[in-house]
């Protein structure tokens, strides 16, 4: 959603309710690890026959959840903590510091009306028992709180015993040798989820991945395997012994059929002084393509995010999607336009996700609510014809300002620790390039686990962040690790370099997005990058990007410079009588003569027009179109646009460095 450009607090504002996450398609069967068996694989074992547990239902229950990965100790955005996930939300929520407050944005980024100021309130709720799961853990197992938080081991045990008390409780068959299909019940009761179709959910991914097996290396270097298990039916008959709600699905409501969701509805309506809220009425995409699906994070709780959606005087989105399984939420259609981007082009022309979680503090997002999105967003971009590729699928950090003023209070989640790479192997889009060093683009892509830049300010300014995987890689202003970083003029008018902070974007360049390679030196690759090459560490032994091919940009002969856009609008002949024109004015950068930028789309000028509630304005409700033709290119951070007529459009590998 919103987080300013200061220091967010650690106290994380949990969700009342949770569910599950939906299937995904089935990967390639994994075989049994070969000997000698990874110590941390033995922990799995040695918990799964202490407790009664297949060790299958152990490792998928354990998978969706975190991955099998420790997370350094540190909890989720919705305060699981560990390989098993144990939730602990008064400890969460009695950590130092502040809690989210909105800054900076005016998240319908319309100039044709008044910059909305809205306020962020505070909405905790007390913990749900499926969010104090950790308690149970320990009484469990008798092992101390701090303990199942920050000893993986510790933590394993933990989960199998709660495992185990579910299973019996149901009075299904118990035993670590017992057949995993009848343990259904207890994985869907592990979900914590309140309704039947979010524990199904949840239930069916894990036993998906089950039967299709999983190996990968955790984030402290541990290779776990689960040995697929083929032919395994689960016995879905143990669900109704839970006596879980069943969900209301109405008719129009836009999620897979798969996946758990409800309808909320976003109010349309007046509120006095003509104003009104807090989305606008069109007609996608008949009226207007949808060309954009923006990944946000909500900086606060699941069950708060749904009051503040509900709120009329406050802003929308589409979608929230829930932390700890992934339960989905719409609230405004897609043929209308929600308030949630900070620019009114883009909000005009894409979709908004919101995902329960944080982007500075130390928390990390789930595996189900990462595999919840994915089935979602795939869903979304075949249904409305929007590519699956990061010129498309944005963050709420690549979002332009409209303005020059509005640069530098923009948003920037989801922030450098969502694991971009992660999430399109999930939407089956990865990043495949097939370039060279020699065809001049750059598709970023660290390994997310070790790319661990040294933020600071995700506690306290000054302060180290925890050390955490990121998508993020660092731009210098020259090839070295001690060089400045380079600098943002939409951040630091005054040249400045950028820094470390966590909300400091501006010298960062994420997983997925490509930039036209400047030069290299040795282990060092520079981009272009806001109007001047930003060099970052790439050497072929560890590299942080793949070599791409593609299309660029760059001024027409003999223009020096050429100005740069945060929407495409129309030229002023194009508005009819009666609708004020919106000036097409330049951001703060320039790009250059000698400059190339990648190619994202080529796009016609349009401005939504709607600025009253029933749409009696002139032009109200229509699309004002012009003759100006737009390029969308990665700029820097953020896309932006450029005007066709002042731009060639080359294959990449024209003039390239070698």
């Amino acid at each position: 959603m919103h987080p300013p450009n200061v220091p967010l607090g650690r106290r994380i504002l949990l969700s009342t309710a949770l569910v599950g996450a939906a299937t995904l398609a089935p990967t390639l069967p994994v075989q049994a690890a070969a000997t000698p068996v990874d110590s941390r694989q033995q922990l799995y074992a040695a918990a799964a026959a202490e407790y009664g547990v297949p060790e299958a239902v152990l490792l998928g229950v354990s998978y969706l959840e975190s991955r099998w990965d420790g997370n350094a100790g540190t909890p989720s955005t919705s305060g699981g903590y560990g390989p098993m996930h144990l939730t602990d939300a008064r400890h969460v929520a009695g950590l130092p510091g502040g809690g989210h407050y909105d800054a900076g944005e005016d998240p319908r980024g319309d100039s044709a009306r008044p910059a909305l100021a809205v306020q962020h309130p505070e909405a905790d709720a007390p913990p749900a028992a499926a969010l104090q799961t950790l308690d149970s853990a320990a009484r469990l197992t008798g092992t101390a709180a701090e303990a199942l938080r920050s000893d993986p081991a510790a933590n394993i045990r933990g989960g199998a015993a709660l495992l185990s008390s579910y299973q019996r409780a149901l009075a299904g068959p118990t035993g670590n040798a017992s057949d995993p299909a009848a343990w259904y019940g207890a994985v869907a009761r592990y979900s914590g989820s309140d309704s039947a179709d979010a524990a199904a959910a949840f239930a069916d991914e894990v036993f998906t991945t089950i039967r299709d097996g999983a190996s990968r290396t955790t984030d402290d270097g541990h290779r776990i395997t689960l040995a697929a298990h083929p032919g395994l039916n689960p016995a879905r008959s143990w669900l109704d012994k839970l006596g879980l709600r069943e969900l209301a699905r109405p008719d129009g409501l836009e999620c897979p059929p798969e996946l758990p969701c409800e309808w909320i509805p976003a109010p349309y309506e007046q509120f006095g002084d003509g104003d009104y809220g807090n989305h606008d009425l069109s007609d996608r995409p008949g009226r207007q393509k949808i060309e954009y699906i923006v990944i946000h994070d909500t900086e606060g709780s699941y069950a708060g995010t749904i009051n503040m959606v509900q709120d009329p005087t406050y802003v929308s989105w589409n979608y929230t999607l829930r932390s700890v399984d992934g339960h989905i939420a719409q609230h405004v259609k897609a043929k209308d336009v929600a308030w949630h981007a900070g620019n009114w082009y883009v909000n005009a022309k894409s979709v908004g996700l919101e995902h329960e979680g944080f982007a500075a503090q130390g928390t990390w997002y789930t595996e189900a609510m990462y595999r919840s999105s994915a089935k979602l967003v795939r869903y979304l971009a075949l249904r409305l014809g929007i590519p699956l590729d990061r010129q498309h699928i944005i963050g709420h950090d690549n979002v332009p300002g409209i303005l020059p003023g509005n640069v530098g209070g923009m948003h920037w989640d989801p922030g450098p620790y969502w694991d971009w790479s992660h999430y399109f192997d999930l939407l089956k889009a990865p990043f495949r390039t097939l370039g060279t060093p020699r065809t001049g683009l750059v598709t970023i892509d660290p390994d997310f686990a070790t790319n661990r830049p040294a933020f600071t300010g995700c506690d306290t300014a000054g302060v180290p962040c925890p050390s955490r995987g990121s998508s993020s890689v660092i731009l210098h202003s020259a090839p070295s690790a001690d060089a400045p970083l380079v600098n943002d003029l939409g951040l630091r008018p005054d040249g400045t370099p950028d820094t470390m902070h966590i909300s400091d974007h501006g010298a960062r360049a994420s997983a997925g997005q490509t930039y036209a390679v400047a030069d290299r030196r040795g282990d060092w690759t520079a981009i272009w990058y806001l109007g001047q090459k930003a060099w970052f560490h790439n050497p072929p032994s560890a590299p942080a990007a793949k070599w791409s091919t593609g299309l660029v940009v760059t001024p027409k002969p003999g223009r020096a410079t050429i100005p740069v856009y945060g929407r495409a609008y129309p030229e002023q002949a194009a508005y009819p009588a009666g609708v004020p024109y919106q000036a097409i004015t330049p951001l703060q950068y320039t790009l250059a003569a000698g400059q190339r930028y990648a190619v994202g789309a080529v796009l016609p000028s349009e401005y939504y027009r709607a600025v009253t509630f029933d749409g009696s304005s002139p032009g109200d409700w229509t699309v004002i179109r012009g003759d100006t033709t737009y390029v969308q290119i990665q700029f820097g951070h953020r896309i932006m646009f450029v005007n066709l007529a002042d731009v060639q459009i080359l294959p990449s590998p024209v003039g390239a460095p070698r």
